[in-house]
């Protein structure tokens, strides 16, 4: 499946920030385009229409979590089969993919670095090797580091800081271990998105 390889920061100033697409700083704080910043006194930024502004808010969600479009539109499907709100249960069911915990935990710098954690075999899932990285962790599921990748993942880590808290997770930085105590809550998304106006984009679509 193709994922996007081309310049993250280009995408964060066009989107505002994206942890789990790159751990890089930004320092330019107008959006991308050869023209470069409107000069003080020139043509005002035209408006967003209304469409603009729910795209932003869902390609946020694809570029963060590092999804494609049919898989987002099967998680909003997903979504709106279960009872409760669509907005915050398709927040629920990217956080518990196996590629954002992994990153959760600090196992990765990215989203994009946990999936290849995952592929290449180095987690495990109740004891069972895992490496499907949309795999959609339960409560009380099991993630753990395969002891023959400890040496290299203990090396990777101390390169790199995750700020990021996850209540819901309970880790156990000796033993590279952690346990999903609870389905992840609005407050501790770690993304900073109106979900209403994604469901809103797909209302017609899906």
């Amino acid at each position: 499946m193709a994922r996007y390889r081309g310049p993250r920061l280009r995408i964060v100033r066009r989107l505002g920030e994206l942890p789990g697409l790159t751990q890089k700083n930004c320092t330019r704080d107008f959006p991308p385009g050869q023209h470069g910043p409107k000069k003080r006194g020139g043509a005002q930024k035209a408006k967003e229409s209304q469409y603009a502004v729910r795209l932003k808010e869902k390609q946020k969600l694809r570029f963060n979590y590092g999804i494609s479009e049919r898989q987002l539109i099967s998680y909003v499907r997903e979504a709106r089969r279960r009872k409760g709100s669509t907005g915050e249960i398709l927040l629920q069911l990217l956080e518990m993919r196996l590629d954002n915990i992994v990153f959760r935990l600090g196992f990765a710098p990215t989203i994009a670095a946990a999936r290849q954690l995952i592929s290449h075999g180095h987690i495990l899932i109740n004891n069972h090797r895992v490496n499907i990285p949309s795999y959609l962790c339960k409560v009380n599921d099991s993630i753990s580091v395969a002891s023959n990748s400890q040496k290299f993942l203990k090396k990777s880590i101390e390169t790199f800081t995750n700020s990021l808290s996850a209540p819901h997770l309970e880790l156990n930085t000796e033993k590279f271990q952690a346990v999903v105590r609870d389905t992840v809550s609005r407050e501790s998304v770690g993304l900073q998105i109106n979900e209403l106006l994604v469901v809103e984009f797909y209302s017609r679509k899906v």
